[in-house]
């Protein structure tokens, strides 16, 4: 931490850490190298092959029997000890927040729609400024979704539960839990995204973060920020497989595949363009919306049930 590079200069990192502005640095050109490169880079005094030094390449070999230094670790109290023990914390120690089970139903607003290969790092950013909160859930959180949309933490506090939209492998990354924690502290309660990167995933599904995939990943282009979406019968969905849209998800996965139905959307927005839908029109659409009842909507996406 606190080797930030200058802005928009090129530095040599050899660690998969070359995402925007996780040097420390917003305007960075964070580029990935072997430490051999890194080394010789840094002897030169530029980018340098570090086979054109002429220096042979040194071999290591492990050793056949490895020295392990056990008197670094203490042994564990018995249980009726150790409940004695009472623990200490910092003033920048809070107690990890207890959250609510996830409702049976839900209508929920879309608050942020992002692109594909979303990093851990820009969920939740890293570095100096960050780290130090990373016991304080209710600080750290204001750090949240930081890169992408400064203005997330305070909307997500003001919303009564919300949900995140995002494109392939979301969650890509490092396996930080604290991407998965933070947000959820700040309401989210459904990540609707493409594919999702499986450690994130299951640290959504750990935080009761309800991690959704299009079946029809085109559907992605049709969803809004401040598109509403309503799911019910949750708890019902989670106890098994049960048929959507003519296929079937598997419920006991930590990604659960539900068919994203657009057709009330289009009929909003062609409300907005005339002001009025065809009074005639009274027939139930694929999700069970009537026109009139989308009149007035604020571009509702439904699943079938």
């Amino acid at each position: 931490m606190g080797q930030a590079p200058a802005t928009k200069a090129i530095s040599l990192r050899t660690v998969p850490r070359n995402f925007p502005g996780r040097s420390g640095t917003r305007e960075n050109k964070v580029c990935l190298v072997s430490p051999e490169t890194a080394t010789a880079s840094a002897l030169c005094g530029v980018i340098t092959d570090p086979r054109t030094l002429g220096i042979p390449y040194p071999r290591i070999a492990d050793p056949d029997d490895p020295v392990v230094n056990r008197d670094m670790f203490v042994p564990l109290l018995p249980a009726d000890e150790a409940a004695k023990i009472e623990l200490e914390k910092g003033p920048n120690i809070a107690t990890l927040p207890t959250f609510d089970a996830l409702a049976d139903t839900l209508e929920i607003p879309v608050l942020l729609k992002v692109g594909d290969d979303v990093s851990t790092d820009e969920i939740m950013p890293a570095g100096a400024r960050v780290l130090p909160f990373r016991s304080n859930i209710p600080k750290i959180a204001e750090f949240a979704f930081e890169v992408i949309d400064s203005t997330y933490p305070e909307r997500a506090k003001q919303s009564q539960g919300h949900a995140v939209v995002g494109g392939c492998n979301y969650g890509q990354g490092s396996n930080r839990e604290h991407a998965a924690l933070a947000p959820r502290f700040l309401g989210l309660r459904v990540v609707l995204a493409k594919s999702f990167a499986r450690i994130h995933a299951q640290n959504l599904a750990n935080f009761g973060v309800l991690a959704l995939s299009f079946v029809d990943g085109g559907d992605y282009e049709r969803v809004e920020a401040g598109d509403t979406i309503p799911r019910r019968r949750l708890a019902e969905s989670a106890r098994g497989r049960r048929p959507v849209d003519g296929r079937e998800y598997d419920a006991g996965t930590h990604v659960h595949r539900l068919a994203c139905v657009v057709s009330a959307i289009n009929r909003v927005r062609a409300a907005r363009r005339s002001d009025q839908l065809d009074e005639s029109e009274t027939g139930h659409s694929r999700c069970g919306q009537t026109a009139r009842e989308a009149r007035g909507a604020r571009r509702l996406i439904v699943f079938d049930e």
